[in-house]
């Protein structure tokens, strides 16, 4: 063979060699880049599962509350007159001339209630107040100062009967006997009446309120409440009125005082 040749040969063989280096890494080339896609939908597919459990990357707000079921007033038929609400006490609301409810003997001691907790300082960062008032037969019950602060003691001041001392702060309790149900929670989250009994140690229910068993009837801002006493919330300034027995009586309405 001549010179010219075996030129041409290893030419020939030099640019096979290349064509096929350039294959090996295009086949490379695709396989990083296939790798890398199934990688990305593993992510997208990680990501995806993760909003929907989540709420589909909207959550519902951590305060909004369930709609609330409502009715007229006038389904009561004729209600008694609403008494008057007594003297202005410890926080500016009338404290009821009136037995309480229930004592505090059954009362959560420390642990958590439905996930509450009792600490040592006072939570702002979530920080309301609703109130409460109860009739049994028409006659009004006191809600006893102290709910949810154990180991307080109720003593007089200048200003009324207030609850002094004790060894925590559920989330939910009361400071006096005036209805008013403080929620401070270092949590956004949706509060109801049910909670603040279980703290109470007291049963709540469609037909037992406390120590009394009978049909529960509920008032809620004027309104009657349609459903479980033990899912009502405790709003912002929510008024909520539970009854049992007959008469009957209107909502007696509170004025909240500035700070409340």
């Amino acid at each position: 063979m001549s010179k010219a040749g075996r030129n041409r040969d290893v030419a020939r063989a030099k640019v096979a060699e290349m064509r096929a280096r350039e294959a090996r890494q295009a086949r490379q080339r695709r396989l990083f880049i296939g790798i890398g896609a199934a990688v990305l939908a593993i992510i997208a597919a990680v990501a995806i599962a993760f909003a929907v459990t989540s709420g589909g990357g909207k959550p519902t707000p951590p305060t909004s509350t369930p709609k609330l079921r409502l009715g007229p007033l006038s389904a009561l038929g004729p209600l008694k007159p609403a008494p008057n609400a007594g003297p202005p006490g410890f926080e500016g609301v009338p404290i009821p001339a009136a037995p309480t409810l229930a004592g505090q003997s059954s009362a959560a001691t420390g642990g958590q209630v439905d996930g509450i907790r009792c600490q040592t300082a006072e939570q702002t960062i979530f920080h309301i107040h609703s109130h409460l008032t109860i009739f049994i037969n028409g006659t009004q019950r006191q809600l006893p100062a102290g709910v949810g602060i154990p180991g307080s003691r109720t003593v007089q001041s200048p200003q009324g009967p207030v609850a002094q001392g004790g060894s925590c702060l559920y989330w939910l309790h009361t400071h006096a006997p005036d209805g008013i149900i403080h929620v401070e929670s270092p949590v956004h989250r949706t509060f109801t009446l049910g909670n603040f009994f279980d703290e109470w140690g007291q049963p709540l229910g469609p037909s037992t309120l406390g120590p009394v068993t009978g049909h529960v009837v509920a008032i809620y801002n004027g309104q009657v409440y349609q459903g479980n006493p033990r899912d009502i919330p405790l709003n912002a300034h929510a008024q909520i009125q539970l009854e049992v027995g007959k008469p009957l009586v209107a909502q007696q309405k509170i004025s909240f005082p500035s700070g409340l």
